[in-house]
């Protein structure tokens, strides 16, 4: 017996982006303009963009999450994004839920952002 319910079984942990969106890079370039204050690499090379959701009609949705639930920016880095994302050409709005399952984790680095930060 198994505690996952069947909806949920071979569910992704974290869902799709939308990357042939027209807009995703240029989405994810405005990500990359926004750093977490303790940790000089941008909050995308971090792992702390899950998903890049864009709508057919250019109605951005952001899943993200923080390093730690402790940290000092939790109320104020979502609407940071917003302000990056916002003015990217053809985005309609902008909404962003910070989530705390699946944990964020070192793993989930880029390649760019362990070097930056002497992991590798």
């Amino acid at each position: 017996m198994t505690d996952q319910s069947p909806q949920l079984e071979g569910a992704p942990l974290i869902a799709p982006s939308s990357t042939e969106h027209a807009l995703y890079d240029s989405v994810v370039e405005a990500c990359r303009t926004v750093f977490d204050p303790e940790i000089p690499v941008n909050i995308y090379d971090l792992g702390l963009i899950y998903t890049i959701t864009i709508s057919d009609d250019n109605k951005v949705s952001v899943i993200m999450t923080l390093t730690a639930p402790g940290c000092p920016v939790a109320g104020d880095m979502p609407g940071w994004i917003v302000d990056a994302i916002e003015p990217v050409a053809g985005v309609q709005h902008v909404e962003v839920d910070l989530v705390w399952d699946p944990p964020w984790g070192m793993e989930m680095m880029s390649d760019e952002a362990r070097l930056e930060l002497g992991f590798m």
